[in-house]
């Protein structure tokens, strides 16, 4: 399979793209925004295959992780960033026609770019365990967390109180916290792109989203685009799973306020939808991408 690597360069710094495959016939690009912010294009490599289907697939690492780590600026890590990053890739690249897909963080980034930019050329968009608002986000983590056992509620709680996020009961109750609803363990049998060492964008995810899933205290902490979402004119397919930090809730809302809109949640699947579930989610994708080439 043809890949294509390169560097756009950026506000001073560069980011790192990957290109798989090319369109044939009417088929358009799809544009993968991982998610974090912070977690690197690394775990989309399983949508390798979409490209099988005569598509380009283009993946990027956003500035302060993967190839293109920044870190000791904390200023760069909030929206503005991230959105021009986009739009300038899209320049860079040529990308006049493209699906979308944003993926948790990723699926944010989508929201703010279609609602504030209101750009060309998107021919659908696909909203991958995703939120409308941070607060609604931080309000079904601390249902969930309610779920645990006491003695990992009480260890989340006194973290909370304290501000110490380095208590080993938290890393603990917070590891199994992730595990439940985020992904599991990564073992010898997990794909090769979960198992290569990456740079993840700590200070990317703790000055942009905070501490962890569950307290929003970063830049995008008022992150709320409930009343905006109404206005995203582009087809839109929300995939979430039944376990996932997206949950039914969370997915409902941005189903039922965006106009043009398709609901899929898969049965069993924690936030990673797409390494859970890939045969299914890849099929899914590609009928809904050429719905709507």
């Amino acid at each position: 399979m043809n890949v294509i690597e390169g560097y756009m360069p950026y506000r001073g710094y560069k980011t790192y793209y990957r290109i798989v495959g090319e369109c044939k016939d009417n088929k358009k690009p799809l544009v993968l925004l991982h998610g974090g912010p912070g977690s690197t294009h690394n775990y989309f490599e399983v949508l390798d295959r979409l490209a099988d289907e005569g598509r380009a697939i283009i993946f990027y690492d956003q500035l302060g992780c993967g190839n293109s780590y920044v870190e000791r600026h904390p200023e760069l890590w909030c929206s503005d960033t991230w959105d021009n990053e986009l739009i300038e890739l899209r320049k860079h690249l040529k990308l006049d026609e493209v699906h979308l897909l944003g993926q948790s963080w990723g699926g944010m980034l989508a929201i703010e770019y279609l609602c504030d930019y209101k750009p060309e050329g998107v021919k659908s968009v696909i909203l991958s365990s995703t939120l409308p608002a941070a607060e609604l986000w931080a309000h079904e983590q601390h249902r969930l967390i309610k779920l645990m056992s006491k003695e990992d509620q009480e260890a989340i709680a006194k973290a909370e109180k304290s501000g110490n996020f380095d208590d080993p009961d938290y890393l603990a109750a917070n590891d199994r916290f992730m595990l439940l609803h985020c992904t599991g363990e990564v073992t010898e049998d997990s794909p090769e792109c979960l198992r290569r060492p990456k740079k993840s964008g700590s200070e990317a995810y703790v000055a942009g989203w905070g501490p962890n899933e569950y307290n929003p205290t970063g830049s995008l902490g008022g992150w709320d685009y409930r009343d905006k979402i109404g206005d995203i004119k582009e087809p839109a397919l929300i995939i979430s799973g039944t376990n996932d930090l997206c949950t039914p809730l969370v997915a409902k809302t941005m189903y039922d306020a965006i106009p043009n809109s398709r609901w899929e949640l898969f049965d069993g699947c924690r936030h990673m939808c797409f390494v859970e579930e890939n045969d299914k989610y890849c099929k899914l994708v590609n009928e809904w991408m050429e719905k709507y080439d």
